[in-house]
């Protein structure tokens, strides 16, 4: 084995916190709307399996963003909550930004979906400032 680093450790690391985000989000949501969140909702939310949301769920538990009990709903840890709302103010900026600058609401949002988790917090606060100026 090698002892350059990986340079594709950065994009993996990336798309695991992309998941734990949109999956937060999503659970904030759900629990918003129906007043409790479970597997079968995440699965349907996030069109994937009820498999695949178990094993992102299982990972999620692990790294303390979401409490779950057997058979019972799926809910936030107050590290998951956080960071559903810092997601979720992230993407609201960057579709602001791009409505602002003239892009059509349906494509904002589309984009912002992608754009919210790759931001840096420079970028991020450089839109903040252009929103308000404007």
């Amino acid at each position: 084995m090698s002892n350059r680093p990986n340079p594709f450790a950065k994009t993996r690391r990336d798309h695991a916190d992309e998941t734990a985000e949109d999956y937060v989000e999503a659970i904030e949501d759900i629990e918003l709307e129906l007043g409790a969140c479970r597997v079968k909702d995440l699965a349907t939310r996030m069109q994937v399996s009820h498999v695949t949301v178990t094993r992102i769920l299982n990972r999620l538990t692990d790294a303390g963003l979401v409490t779950r009990t057997p058979y019972g709903p799926v809910g936030l840890s107050d590290a998951g909550l956080r960071m559903a709302r810092a997601s979720r103010d992230r993407h609201e900026i960057v579709v602001a930004f791009l409505r602002g600058i003239g892009v059509t609401s349906p494509t904002a949002e589309r984009d912002a979906e992608g754009m919210e988790h790759h931001v840096s917090v420079e970028t991020l606060a450089a839109m903040r400032r252009h929103i308000e100026q404007a």
